[in-house]
């Protein structure tokens, strides 16, 4: 009992509902320099928006030169490679002397 009497004499505390901290804070929140804080905020959340959308886009587009174009390439350098060990391994059953690549 003696803790709620306490608080509320003072007056200024219930009689208009703001406390010294309510009064700070309102006020730092309704400056100018946390407005323009807000607003960059805002405008760097758009654009890091609209960065990742076009990064996005950018990456699909690379994704797909690189299976058009580069995997069918991959594929028949392997299968050359193949094709070359296979004759290299029946010249050498022939006993013919090992074929040099040529330079």
């Amino acid at each position: 009992m003696a803790s709620s009497s306490s608080s509320a004499p003072g007056g200024s505390g219930s009689g208009d509902g703001d406390g010294v901290l309510s009064r700070i804070s309102r006020s730092v929140s309704q400056s100018a320099i946390v407005a323009r804080g807000r607003d960059a905020a805002a405008e760097a959340s758009t654009v890091a928006k609209k960065l990742l959308r076009s990064t996005g886009k950018a990456a699909w587009i690379a994704g797909t030169t690189f299976l058009v174009l580069v995997v069918p390439l991959i594929i028949e350098m392997d299968r050359e490679q193949q094709i070359n060990d296979l004759e290299m391994q029946q010249s050498a059953l022939l006993g013919a002397p090992p074929a040099t690549l040529p330079s």
